[in-house]
């Protein structure tokens, strides 16, 4: 059986091959930080990539699909149906397990390390704005952009004004997401490799 020919089969191929080559390194002890900075990585990886993704492909897309609905086009449906409610799914939990991650990579960064950061203190004051960046962004997720989000793909009763108005605030929120995603990621590996100017 082909692992690739399904999600999960290729994520847990992709986790074996990263085993094999630590062994085939002669890795012989867990680092614990490295280990939580990958799945920082990663998760971080699937939730920015999907913000993205609905910034920069799925928002045109659909805005396109509507304007071409009148004239014999597809309309949004497909999208609005199958493709929205699976890549928010993984959106907003990519979203928590990058927090999490990354607060447990702080904490291991120094003793106390996720309270200095958040505080901006004792050296962590680059990558505490990049943490505090990425919690306003997690807010945004599960605050503003989920909830209008179902009103807008029919998942709960909204009125067509109120599917207007969340159209709105889970645009400005992801569009705010999206701005806020630029200076965290360059404070988040700042605190590696300096600031690059």
């Amino acid at each position: 059986m082909n692992p690739l020919t399904s999600i999960w089969g290729t994520i847990i191929s992709g986790f074996i091959l990263a085993i094999i080559i630590v062994f085939a390194l002669g890795t012989t002890s867990v680092n614990a930080l490295e280990l939580e900075v990958w799945f920082h990585v990663l998760s971080g990886v699937v939730w920015i990539g999907l913000l993205y993704y609905f910034n920069f492909v799925q928002v045109p897309a659909v805005g396109q699909a509507l304007a071409e609905k009148d004239k014999g086009g597809p309309g949004p449906a497909a999208i609005n149906k199958y493709v929205a409610p699976r890549a928010l799914l993984w959106f907003r939990w990519g979203a928590v397990a990058t927090w999490l991650s990354g607060v447990g990579a702080l904490q291991h960064l120094a003793e106390g390390g996720a309270m200095k950061a958040f505080m901006l203190s004792d050296g962590m004051v680059v990558i505490g704005i990049g943490a505090w960046l990425g919690t306003i962004m997690l807010f945004n997720v599960w605050v503003l952009i989920w909830p209008n989000q179902k009103k807008i793909l029919g998942m709960v009763d909204a009125s067509p004004e109120q599917i207007a108005a969340a159209k709105k605030v889970a645009l400005m929120a992801s569009r705010t997401n999206t701005l806020l995603s630029i200076p965290m990621l360059m404070c988040m590996t700042a605190y590696g490799h300096g600031l690059p100017f």
